[in-house]
């Protein structure tokens, strides 16, 4: 049995509920898991989503910003959030996922929204970048157990950091832009390489070709600009890198009545 998992920062999924529906009606995932859902939990829409066949659902939420959640087509256990740098943000929230059949045991997925960090790359003057680098490090803190990459496990979200010189459009240009500044890509290399993670996207599509994930709304045509970056990420732990059937970046959604500036990301796993 295979499951797909995607992940995609929305931004508002109460805006974009219809694009999600179009969305799954073309990919069909098992587990499908947000960032930016930008609304309370009571505001969720649980019924909307239970309707294109997702019962079961973790939701850290907050009014008006951040937020992320899972939904899924299989039972979840263990839900958890975590709040990084102890800030009250919804940044985070894990469950263990039934596998449902397959031939791994019980998956437990983490989804995160990391901070943007501003636009200023400075730690003196920009307080929110700051907050990022930070934010990185306690990331790496949380999976620094040894046990953790023996463990079938999935790291995804909107990681807000294109690490590699071609998940972006021009990797001079962008040195001191915030998303691809030394500072940022050094962390997030050193989270990905301590806790022994697999990136199945970029064993798919090996540098130097470009793989983007994003693309801005201040693009007047951002398919024929095409200065994309690579913010959003699915890692798996090693015992399931095998179990990566196949990857995609769904871009096409990019397209689409009032989009998201990010595209799903999406793994199938076997």
């Amino acid at each position: 049995m295979a499951i797909r998992i995607a992940t995609w920062n929305i931004n508002s999924v109460r805006l974009r509920i219809e694009t999600v529906s179009r969305f799954v009606k073309i990919s069909r995932p098992d587990v499908l898991c947000f960032q930016e859902i930008k609304c309370r939990e009571a505001e969720f829409p649980f019924s909307s989503l239970k309707e294109m066949g997702y019962q079961h659902f973790a939701v850290n939420a907050q009014k008006g910003y951040h937020g992320v959640a899972i939904a899924s087509r299989l039972p979840l256990d263990d839900i958890q959030t975590q709040d990084f740098c102890s800030k009250g943000e919804a940044r985070h929230v894990s469950a263990r996922i039934c596998s449902g059949g397959a031939n791994f045991s019980d998956i437990e997925i983490h989804n995160f929204y990391v901070p943007a960090g501003g636009d200023v790359p400075s730690v003196e003057a920009n307080p929110k970048f700051k907050h990022k680098l930070e934010f990185l490090e306690e990331m790496k803190s949380f999976f620094a157990s040894p046990a953790a990459s023996s463990q079938n496990r999935v790291l995804l979200g909107d990681l807000n950091v294109a690490p590699l010189e071609h998940d972006v459009w021009n990797h001079k240009a962008l040195l001191k832009v915030v998303s691809h500044t030394p500072e940022e890509v050094e962390r997030l290399i050193s989270l990905f390489e301590s806790g022994g993670w697999v990136d199945p996207i970029r064993n798919q599509a090996p540098e130097p070709e470009k793989v983007f994930t994003w693309w801005s709304y201040r693009s007047p045509n951002w398919l024929l600009a095409n200065k994309g970056r690579r913010l959003d990420h699915i890692w798996v732990s090693e015992p399931l890198s095998g179990a990566v059937k196949k990857t995609e970046i769904f871009k096409e959604t990019r397209g689409w009545d009032r989009p998201s500036d990010h595209v799903p990301v999406i793994a199938d796993l076997i």
